[in-house]
């Protein structure tokens, strides 16, 4: 009789959860997963792909506009939101179907419920337990809203995602990439579009001057955004929501959603009961073999707080599997890893940004370009692209690369790898441009910028 019902238990049925549970089986352990939600998690439920969906269809905007400058005797059609969404429920289906097949061929048990941990090898599903060798948990994050008076009246991306009806007014509250993301759906679908942030600038953490042009694009296309405000209050009204911010200023709109940050989900998991240890943001700490406090429970993902990405909760839990069941140790390393925003435009970036180099080199060089992109010559569209690159002054390694412009998604994942392999600024200089291109201005930047003061 075996000693336990499976060899690895995971709850949460996410990217990370999926690719560790299926790796696993693929090395002959015995494999359960369980989902209390639907199968593949918020990047393909209700994150990266039902989002960059809504993008593409906030893009057509530009598209229909643009082509009057190529010879189209274009006019912008009438936009049927419902119709986008049912279109993208439909994508969205599909994907859990495949998802669902995908675990089922690899061998893993599936349950379609909420797994709560009973002891370090127990699970409970449904009233009924199952023991595991190891457990994994793999529940990902959630949305986090402000605690303001009448924030039960603000939607967040999971919502935002299924809204009946596009409105034609909507408050954003935040700044990051999920705020700057959806302001530029809504705007591009035909929302007015206000985004109240803390701060002064948009997207905290990246490179100064990306997010700076960034915010400068995105207030040309009637953006608004309300910087060094927060809100202290919203209340319904016969038309739609009052916001009232800190300044005693008030904002009338269709939809306030609430973009203010994820937090790890792990309410309702058991851990503390069994003594895996929490941060104060509610996250799992790990070691660098994705270990907890307790020996036989591990973690993965956006609930560790590591490096909130979906191909990194792939990775690790991947790694996971070789480690465990296929006598590979391994592990994944978190440097020059791609990223971008899908704003409009997109923002792409890998490895340091300026700051972070200077707090990190003695001397750093700098390069950039800013112009108008080619297509809009004729297009006549007022859209700048700005290339950054990010030098060490003294081994003339590059450090990071940045950009904001049409593509730039598409080429941070090339230079990531250049800057995997170690490329220096000479490797970029001789390397031959592919002309007519945007991303030909990675190799043609020369002239430094001057140092500050």
């Amino acid at each position: 009789m075996a000693e336990f019902d499976f060899d690895l238990f995971t709850i949460g049925a996410g990217s990370g959860g999926v690719a560790a549970s299926r790796r696993a089986a693929s090395y002959g352990a015995k494999v359960a997963i369980c989902e209390g939600s639907r199968v593949g998690g918020t990047c393909v439920i209700r994150g990266c792909v039902p989002k960059k969906l809504l993008v593409y269809a906030a893009q057509y905007r530009d598209g229909f506009e643009d082509a009057r400058g190529y010879g189209w005797d274009a006019q912008t059609p009438a936009f049927d939101w419902p119709s986008l969404i049912a279109r993208k429920n439909m994508e969205i289906d599909r994907l859990n179907g495949i998802y669902i097949t995908m675990l089922k061929n690899s061998g893993v048990t599936l349950f379609e419920s909420f797994g709560r941990i009973v002891d370090p090898h127990t699970v409970e599903v449904d009233g009924r337990r199952y023991t595991a060798r190891r457990i994994l948990i793999a529940t990902g994050g959630w949305p986090t809203k402000p605690n303001i008076e009448g924030i039960e009246h603000a939607v967040t991306s999971n919502e935002a995602l299924d809204l009946p009806t596009l409105p034609a007014s909507v408050l954003i509250l935040g700044g990051g990439y999920i705020a700057v993301e959806f302001a530029g759906i809504f705007r591009g679908l035909g929302a007015d579009v206000s985004l109240m942030i803390r701060g002064e600038h948009l997207l905290n953490g990246f490179d100064d001057d990306i997010r700076i042009a960034l915010e400068g694009e995105m207030t040309k296309r009637g953006i608004r955004v309300l910087s060094g405000t927060r809100p202290t209050k919203i209340e319904k009204t016969a038309d739609g929501f009052r916001v009232t911010d800190h300044h005693g200023q008030t904002h009338d709109v269709g939809l306030v959603m609430a973009a203010t940050g994820r937090h790890p989900n792990t309410n309702g998991l058991g851990l503390e009961s069994i003594g895996v240890t929490l941060d104060k943001a509610g996250a799992i700490p790990v070691d660098e073999w994705s270990r907890t406090s307790v020996e036989s429970v591990y973690a993965i993902g956006d609930v560790t707080n590591r490096m909130a990405l979906t191909p990194i909760a792939i990775a690790e839990g991947r790694a996971l599997a070789e480690t465990l069941f296929n006598d590979t140790p391994t592990r994944i390393g978190y440097d020059n890893v791609p990223t971008a925003v899908f704003s409009i435009p997109p923002i792409g970036t890998v490895g340091l940004s300026e700051a972070q180099a200077r707090a990190a080199h003695a001397k750093v060089d700098i390069y950039k370009a800013g112009f108008r992109p080619m297509k809009h010559t004729l297009s006549g569209r007022d859209e700048r692209v700005l290339m950054k690159l990010v030098v060490d002054g003294e081994t003339q390694r590059v450090l990071g690369c940045h950009m904001m412009g049409m593509d730039a998604p598409e080429m941070m994942q090339a230079l990531g790898i250049a800057l995997n392999c170690g490329a220096t600024k000479r490797d970029f200089d001789r390397t031959i441009a592919l002309h007519p291109s945007t991303a030909e201005e990675f190799v043609l930047m020369r002239e430094k910028v001057p140092d500050p003061a």
